[in-house]
């Protein structure tokens, strides 16, 4: 298969703290993969940093076979979206004009963009919502304006930062099942919720924050063992159906 970004030993660092070491790592194209870890492992610095948003702290980031680097604005913009922890709305503008912004970046503010813009939005429940005043937004509609931005960007490569943050059930499952069904994009997607990980994950990638990682097949990594070791507390995976699993987090003593 082709590769979308690949890691070659690739070091990341919280000051004197390595929160990554020694990751090497394949993304092939149109697969989905979920990055796992508890609070401060490094999941936001590495998404940031495949996204050519800060320098990797030894190694090599490669998109498309170059060093993300080597990308100029533009042409980095085409290839890869990020949707961020977090955003910031200083200033009044619609819904669709926020969305659009995306067009922007590639140089873009046509009438297609337009329709990209309301297909997305759309899909992810906020076909209501583009006249409104972004700042008027819930965060859990903010969140999902935020996912039609970056994928109205039209580029293969979606690094998602906590896509389902702020989203009620029916919502955080509308989320999880949109993204698992995008056609002609690779994903990567840090989250927190186990069950969100196992329904939307080709593969996995765990990390612990000290540096040690693991990468695999979502059958492979997603065990109830392995998460029990990386987040210290006892999980339970129980089968509720043939093709479905859930897992359950029981306090620690």
């Amino acid at each position: 298969m082709n590769v979308a970004i690949e890691c070659r030993g690739v070091r990341l660092q919280a000051g004197a703290r390595v929160l990554v070491d020694a990751l090497d790592l394949r993304v092939d194209v149109g697969s989905r993969w979920v990055v796992l870890g508890p609070n401060g492992a490094g999941k936001s610095t590495l998404l940031a940093t495949l996204a050519g948003a800060r320098r990797a702290d030894g190694g090599v980031v490669l998109l498309d076979g170059r060093p993300v680097e080597h990308w100029d604005v533009q042409a980095l913009a085409a290839q890869r979206a990020l949707l961020p922890d977090g955003w910031l709305d200083p200033f009044t503008a619609s819904v669709l004009d926020t969305v659009l912004t995306a067009r922007y970046r590639l140089g873009e503010a046509d009438e297609h963009g337009s329709r990209v813009a309301a297909e997305w939005l759309a899909r992810f429940d906020c076909a209501a919502l583009p006249q409104r005043d972004v700042r008027s937004l819930s965060r859990g509609e903010r969140q999902r304006v935020a996912i039609a931005t970056a994928l109205s960007q039209e580029a293969p490569l979606l690094l998602l930062d906590e896509p389902i943050a702020h989203q009620d059930p029916r919502h955080q499952a509308l989320v999880v099942d949109e993204l698992a069904r995008l056609d002609g994009h690779t994903i990567i997607a840090s989250l927190h919720d186990l069950n969100a990980a196992v329904r939307m994950a080709t593969h996995a990638l765990l990390l612990s924050g000290r540096g040690d990682w693991i990468a695999g097949t979502a059958a492979e990594v997603l065990t109830a063992e392995r998460l029990s070791a990386l987040f210290d507390a006892p999980i339970d995976r129980l089968q509720i159906a043939p093709d479905r699993q859930f897992f359950a987090v029981r306090a620690p003593r």
